[in-house]
């Protein structure tokens, strides 16, 4: 799995009876073959994945110990 953006409408035929449509624009983690089918066609571009957020810390629950 690789996240891509694509640069231009295409269509993925994981198999001979099915397509899937992506279109110009769009921004998502696909599978390799097609990343690298559409790359090569110049239809989309790598991108990075994104970060996991991390959750800040909110002083207010940290547990002082029953100490104040």
């Amino acid at each position: 799995m690789a996240r891509v953006r694509f640069i231009h409408d295409f269509d993925y035929k994981p198999t001979p009876m099915s397509t899937i449509a992506y279109k110009a624009g769009m921004e998502l983690t696909v599978k390799r073959e097609c990343v690298d089918k559409a790359v090569a066609l110049g239809k989309a571009a790598l991108v990075r994945m994104p970060r996991k957020a991390i959750k800040p810390i909110d002083d207010t629950e940290v547990d002082d110990g029953g100490r104040g």
